[in-house]
């Protein structure tokens, strides 16, 4: 069964810029593309950091504020107080960047943008170049898959090919990508396996599984002599 990951989602075309590009140059590509972040990389592709709206706006919180520094400041606010003098997007970066590979699981993905709480990571290769970027809205785009499409799926990757299942022992339904699974198979183990098979379909919203069975194999048979440690 094809689990989708990273790279298949992911923005290939990347626009980026490098450490020593002026402060209004990024505001320009931020606006021009219309992103909310855009890496900084060097001479290798290799992403240095990266530069947000949330970055460049610390520039204009304290647009007209006297510089003043607290004895006992904050991490935090001390890297906003910097970031709001700074004019290159070396400075205004928040390093190191938050990053993912090609080949990561899109859960994996959604789980590290959510425990970061960033809204789209840079795609590194093997070398740590940067091959794409991949956003919140990427991850989502799985979920617009057609009900014919993910129907296609479950009958063929989950049924025929994983389970081997007849054709027309179990019958597959799919509405608003509510996947509904009903019929018969000979074993209670196959009939839960289909449900977590195709509750990993890629755009699959919920399962239900009206599967019935014949034997319940995931009961210990009262009549067997289990060994002893």
């Amino acid at each position: 069964m094809r689990t989708w990951q990273v790279g298949d989602v992911m923005t290939r075309e990347v626009e980026t810029v490098v450490a020593d590009t002026p402060y209004r140059e990024v505001v320009d590509v931020l606006l021009r593309r219309g992103v909310s972040a855009v890496p900084v990389i060097d001479d290798f592709r290799r992403v240095l950091g990266v530069v947000s709206e949330a970055d460049l706006l610390h520039r204009v919180e304290r647009a007209g504020e006297p510089a003043l520094r607290r004895v006992f400041e904050s991490r935090r606010r001390r890297g906003a107080r910097g970031k709001s003098a700074a004019v290159l997007a070396g400075d205004l970066m928040t390093a190191p960047a938050i990053t993912t590979n090609p080949q990561a699981a899109l859960s994996a993905a959604a789980r590290l943008m959510d425990r970061e709480q960033v809204k789209r990571l840079p795609v590194l290769d093997d070398l740590g170049r940067l091959v794409g970027i991949v956003s919140r809205a990427d991850l989502l785009r799985v979920h617009l898959r057609s009900d014919a499409e993910i129907r296609e799926d479950v009958v063929q990757e989950v049924l025929r090919r994983v389970l081997a299942v007849r054709d027309g022992l179990v019958t597959v339904e799919v509405r608003h990508g509510d996947v509904t699974l009903a019929g018969r198979l000979d074993r209670r183990s196959a009939v839960d396996l289909a449900g977590r098979l195709a509750g990993q379909v890629s755009g699959v919203v919920r399962v239900i599984n009206a599967i019935s069975y014949d034997a319940d194999d995931t009961v210990p048979d009262p009549g067997q002599v289990m060994p002893v440690a």
